[in-house]
């Protein structure tokens, strides 16, 4: 990975970090109970790559605007991803132990616990993404709240989470015959909506034209696939110390991925070839794309 996107990722990724412990703290003076925030810090503070904000960042950048109610609106985004991250580790649901390294959520804490700090995480997200700061017309602000409420809801990734679980067969239920086509699909709610409103909310802050807002969505598009492809031929290639997660999950639950119908070889040359797309894409932006052009083939590349 290039040396300046690491810089880039570690400069955004503490900027971020910065801000979602100051809210935190803040929240404290409101009445928070400090055992909920200890949590929240916990899950939103403990690591990660903050991509899907750096990618919100990073497009905004692309068009002009690169100040702090763009942070904002990126912590919005990582409070989602950390809210979906602490309840899909849960016993109901994937019942891991371990997260970037360390104890899930609801083991550092307990069940309960973790269940609320989902809940107040997904609150807080629609209560920065809907502040002032993050655009001075409330006309954008609604439509950046409406697009987060989508990529993560029932026709996004809540939905695409269903069905995973719906692929698994859980409680008995004989799990449908998976197609390529419909593990696509699951993956584009699951994994890809957050991705690609990372995109699309970073060309609307900025209030670039429809024909670059397509052009970002489309990318968007591309990378959430990438990203899923990524994360299943690590889950196939990759041991657990490596990942900071469980590895192997998905066969031993016997469920089907892409890497499943194409074969490892075949899911490595697809996906260097949706890089390919996504650095086509940009082309017309020239130099001033480099650095989400990197991070599509980072993402394409990443070892965790």
């Amino acid at each position: 990975m290039p040396h300046e996107l690491i810089e880039k990722l570690t400069q955004h990724g503490q900027r971020i970090s910065a801000l979602l412990e100051a809210i935190l703290a803040a929240q404290a003076s409101s009445g928070a109970p400090q055992r909920l925030l200890d949590a929240m810090a916990y899950a939103a503070l403990g690591g990660g790559k903050r991509l899907r904000p750096f990618l919100l960042v990073e497009t905004a950048a692309l068009f002009g605007r690169r100040d702090d109610g763009v942070l904002f609106a990126g912590a919005a985004l990582e409070c989602i991803h950390s809210y979906s991250l602490v309840h899909d580790d849960l016993p109901a649901l994937d019942n891991d132990d371990l997260r970037r390294g360390r104890k899930t959520t609801h083991i550092a804490f307990d069940e309960e616990t973790a269940i609320l700090v989902g809940d107040a995480l997904q609150t807080l997200a629609f209560e920065l993404i809907a502040d002032d700061r993050v655009h001075r017309d409330a006309a954008v602000r609604l439509k950046l709240v409406s697009g987060l409420a989508k990529a993560a809801g029932a026709s996004g990734m809540v939905g695409g989470q269903m069905l995973d679980l719906c692929a698994e067969g859980r409680r008995g239920a004989t799990p449908p015959q998976p197609t390529e086509h419909s593990i696509k699909s699951m993956q584009s709610m699951k994994t890809g909506a957050l991705l690609r409103y990372a995109c699309i909310a970073g060309a609307d802050l900025a209030d670039c034209s429809e024909s670059d807002r397509s052009v970002l969505a489309r990318f968007g598009d591309i990378i959430g696939l990438a990203f899923q492809l990524a994360d299943d031929i690590l889950d196939r290639t990759a041991d657990t110390a490596t990942l900071g997660k469980g590895a192997g999950k998905d066969a031993a639950a016997g469920k089907a991925t892409l890497v499943d119908f194409m074969g490892l070889d075949a899911a490595k040359i697809h996906l260097n070839r949706q890089i390919e797309e996504a650095h086509a894409l940009l082309a017309e932006y020239g130099s001033a794309a480099e650095t989400l052009k990197q991070t599509a083939s980072f993402i394409a590349n990443r070892t965790s």
